[in-house]
Formats: C-alpha cells, sequence, structure tokens
C-alpha cells in the first residue's frame, strides 16, 4: 500500500474519530439534558408527597419533628394516676393528701382569673392528748389548680316601668329602649360577639356553632346566625373605615393574598377569588403605631387590585413576595412617589429549603445556613429602635449578603442552568436589590411573616366553612376577620362581656 493511500486512510479515521466524538458529545449532552429532567420530575414528586403527607414545617432539626403524640400523654397520665394510687395504698394515706406529685406546667396561675377560697378543715380542732383543749392555728398549705365554669347561655331581662302623676294628667314617662343590632330579636350584643368570634376566631362555622348551642337546647339555625353577624358587620363598618385612616398613615405596610372560594350558583361550583391582606405592625422596631390587619376581597389577583386597595396610602415602602402583580406598584405616580418593594427572605429561604429535603443539595444547604445567620443577627435586635437595628445590620449583615450575592454567581456557573438549583438562585439574584432594601433602613423587617401570620386564620375559616356564600359574604367576612385579627395582635379580647350604653351609630 502506498503512502498515499495510507494518508487518505489516516484522514479518514480521523473524520470519523471526529464524528464519532461529536455523535457522543451530543448524546452525552442529550443524557444531561434527560438526568437533569428526571431529577426535577423527582424533585416535583417530593414536594407534592411533601405537601400532601409531610410536615409543613421548614426547621433543619432533624429531632424537632418528633415530638410527642397527645396519645402517648393521655397513656402517661393514666400511668402516672395508677402509680400515684399505688403509692397512697402503700403509704396509707389518701390520694389527695400530698401536692407533691409532678405538675406539667409550673409556675403561678394568671393573676386577673377570680380566686374562689375553699377551705378544708380538720374533723375536730380539740387535742388529742386527752387534755381536750382547743388547738391553735400556726400556719396552712395553699394550692391553686385550674377550674372552668362551663360556658352557659342566660336570659337577660329588661324592665322598662311606667310612671304617671296621680294629681294630673300629665304623660306616662318611661325610659327609652337601648338600641339593639337586631331591633325586637334575640341576641345582645355579647351574643352576636360570641358567634362572630367563633366563626372568624376559632375557626367554627355556623352550623357546628348551631349544634353546639342546640346542646344547651337552644335552638339557632345557621341562617339567623348568619343575619345576626350581618347586621354586626353594617354597625362594624366605622371601625373598619378607623383601621384604615390607620393603614393609610403608616410609612411601610405588609401585603400578600390568599385565595378565597366563593360559591358561583349559575355554574353550581365555587370560583375562585382573593382576600388580600394589608398590615401596619411596627413592633419590630418599637414602633407607637398599633398592630393592624385589613382584609379586602378581591374577585382576581390582578396587581390592580393591589394598586386600588392602597389608594391614599401615604407609605412608602412595601414588603411583599416577589409576586409580578406588585411590580405594577413601582410605576403608580404619587405625590410621595411610587412604592419601593421589599421582598421576602423567608420566600427565598423556602426554595432552598424544599432542594435540601428533596435532593440533599450541599449548595442549598450552605445558603439556608448563611440566611439563618442573618436571622439570628435580627433575633438580638428584634424591638429594638431603628437606629440600633441599622447599626447591627450593618457592622453583621452586611458581610454576609456581600458576599453571599458573587458565592451565588460562581455556583451558578458550574451547575446545569436547567436545574432547579439554577432557578433559585436566579430568582435570588433576579430580585437582589428588593432583597437587600433592610440594610438601608432599620424599619424594614427580613421578610413578610408579618402578613403571612395573619393570613394563616383566614385559611383555618376557609377550610372549614369551604366557601363564601357571595361575593358581598366574602367582603362581610373580610371586615369581621380583620376586626378578630386586629384585636388578637392588640392582646384584646373581642367578645362584648357587657353592654350597659346604648350602641353608638
Amino acid at each position: 500500500m502506498s503512502t498515499a493511500t495510507l494518508r487518505d486512510e489516516n484522514e479518514r479515521l480521523k473524520a470519523l474519530l471526529t464524528q464519532t466524538q461529536a455523535a457522543l458529545s451530543e448524546h452525552q449532552a442529550a443524557l444531561a439534558t434527560s438526568e437533569e429532567a428526571r431529577r426535577r420530575l423527582e424533585v416535583i414528586l417530593g414536594e407534592l408527597r411533601r405537601e400532601k403527607f409531610g410536615a409543613k414545617s421548614e426547621k433543619l432539626r432533624p429531632d424537632q419533628y418528633h415530638l410527642p403524640l397527645e396519645d402517648v400523654e393521655i397513656a402517661q397520665g393514666v400511668l402516672d394516676a395508677a402509680q400515684e394510687k399505688a403509692a397512697a395504698i402503700i403509704q396509707g394515706r389518701s390520694r389527695g393528701g400530698s401536692d407533691r406529685s409532678c405538675h406539667r406546667n409550673r409556675g403561678r396561675l394568671p393573676a386577673h382569673l377570680p380566686r374562689v377560697e375553699r377551705i378544708i378543715e380538720p374533723a375536730s380542732t380539740l387535742c388529742r392528748c386527752g387534755c381536750g383543749g382547743a388547738m391553735t392555728k400556726i400556719g396552712e398549705d395553699v394550692s391553686e389548680r385550674l377550674d372552668v365554669i362551663p360556658a352557659q347561655w342566660r336570659v337577660l331581662v329588661t324592665r322598662r316601668p311606667k310612671y304617671v302623676c296621680r294629681s294630673c294628667s300629665g304623660a306616662v314617662v318611661q325610659a327609652l329602649a337601648p338600641e339593639r343590632v337586631v331591633p325586637g330579636g334575640l341576641p345582645t350584643e355579647a351574643a352576636i360577639a360570641q358567634v362572630i368570634v367563633s366563626k372568624f376566631g376559632d375557626h367554627t362555622p355556623f352550623y357546628r356553632q348551631a349544634e353546639i348551642y342546640a346542646r344547651q337546647g337552644i335552638r339557632l339555625d345557621r341562617a339567623t346566625l348568619g343575619n345576626w353577624s350581618g347586621r354586626a358587620c353594617f354597625h362594624l363598618q366605622p371601625v373598619g373605615d378607623r383601621m384604615h385612616r390607620h393603614l393609610a398613615a403608616a410609612d411601610r405596610l405588609f401585603m400578600d393574598e390568599t385565595t378565597a372560594p366563593v360559591l358561583d350558583p349559575g355554574r353550581g361550583a365555587t370560583k375562585k377569588g382573593y382576600f388580600w391582606a394589608i398590615v401596619s405592625d411596627d413592633r419590630g422596631h418599637g414602633g407607637p403605631g398599633p398592630p393592624i390587619v385589613l382584609f379586602r376581597y378581591a374577585p382576581g389577583r390582578s396587581g390592580a387590585f393591589a394598586e386600588q386597595f392602597l389608594d391614599g396610602c401615604n407609605g412608602r415602602f412595601l414588603q411583599c413576595d416577589a409576586y409580578d402583580g406588585y411590580k405594577r406598584l413601582t410605576g403608580v405616580v404619587r405625590p410621595q412617589g411610587p412604592w419601593t418593594l421589599v421582598y421576602c427572605w423567608s420566600h427565598l429561604r423556602r426554595r432552598f429549603v424544599k432542594l435540601v429535603r428533596n435532593s440533599e443539595s450541599p449548595i442549598a444547604e450552605a445558603t439556608v445556613r448563611q440566611i439563618a445567620q442573618l436571622y439570628a443577627i435580627e433575633a438580638t435586635v428584634r424591638g429594638s429602635s431603628p437606629d440600633i437595628r441599622l447599626a447591627a445590620r450593618k457592622e453583621h449583615s452586611l458581610p454576609i449578603v456581600a458576599a453571599l450575592k458573587p458565592w451565588f454567581e460562581k455556583q451558578l456557573s458550574m451547575i446545569s442552568s436547567g436545574s432547579t438549583l439554577a432557578e433559585d438562585i436566579r430568582y435570588a439574584l433576579n430580585h437582589w436589590p428588593g432583597l437587600t432594601r433592610f440594610l438601608d433602613d432599620g424599619r424594614l423587617e427580613l421578610d413578610t411573616n408579618p402578613v403571612e401570620n395573619a393570613i394563616r386564620p383566614i385559611c383555618l375559616t376557609r377550610k372549614n366553612a369551604l366557601f363564601a356564600g357571595h361575593e358581598i359574604g366574602a367582603e362581610n367576612w373580610a371586615l369581621l376577620a380583620s376586626i378578630v385579627a386586629t384585636c388578637k395582635l392588640l392582646w384584646l379580647p373581642p367578645v362584648v362581656q357587657e353592654v350597659s350604653e346604648p350602641m353608638c351609630r
């Protein structure tokens, strides 16, 4: 074989090798893409399983998932009682003769609770030695136990005597009847408040309340309870307006939204509405303003509703999640300028927590630990003045945040661009200005937890009540839930204890 033939054969083989290597590279790329798609599907499946069956806590410590079950505590209580009885028989004393048994909840009971004293005297206070002399008290043992009087309905009877002068034919004198929420109806204001708080504070729908009241012989159907609540809602509207005026004056607000199923009679099904929550809470930086929660109903989730509900508010900062609907607020023309959006580190952290659970990614775990350091710093200055908070953030949080961004960029260049991890890192980098604004103002919070905590009771009520009857009912639901939630934040009892004055118009 000639040299030219060998050279041609060599070139052909080189070309074939190059072609084979190119095909191998294509197959490897396709395999990598397929493998990444498989991992993404596994992550999605894991998230669905966790949402359906798993724990909702985002804490990383595994020992926190092994909390004692209530059934175990019940069994332990039975065992404790049996042991105490056996010990009493062996020692020859009564079961209640000692207060040295184990107490789970130590500490004095609240001082505001009424005390009812019961004095237990010996059968005889005469000396038993035979002299028969009267014994002298030298001390006493005092114990406090928690007692309860079951909730009891009562009938409030109002009498209005009539007076007339026997000496002349003057007019009859009688006190005016007090104004009522339900004219000529059965309930007092306290009874209506109890119905409202049971539904919107304790998440007990009207039909369950009707069953509870029936056990005391009080027959009230769910329609009656709903009518009472609606009448109260009419009289409470000025309270909602006053709450809105307080929110309008706040310089920083929180906002979030959650679904609100509403009955759609024409289709025989429910349609999806939304409760928008607006919160003002300055307790984190020791502000003087009272915490307020205001819910508003809207038939959709468009950012136009956020703009509508914030119309007239004078604040500059809005703490929210990264939902695109809020971005239109940055272009709203107002005398004080457009809204400045402050994004939530809790939402960012949640993404990487899911990755740690589903894929055990070391990059995601490192990210969660870095964010945990930010929260640890915030815990040390919670409730302090804005200046103290800002100084602590500049000294401790700023170096962590400054190092985190280039670290994100480096990791992004080293991992697959189609992975869930890459998507989460891009989410962080795309919203970096809003995530880091807490470093510029001590009044801002690290997350939107105040509004998320306020929304949680709405979700529980929605789960038990299933849906609102119509859109007007959803608006009333929002108002009553706002008042009950705000009372909880203020540590005020929302139930009316006694009404001695006529209602204010």
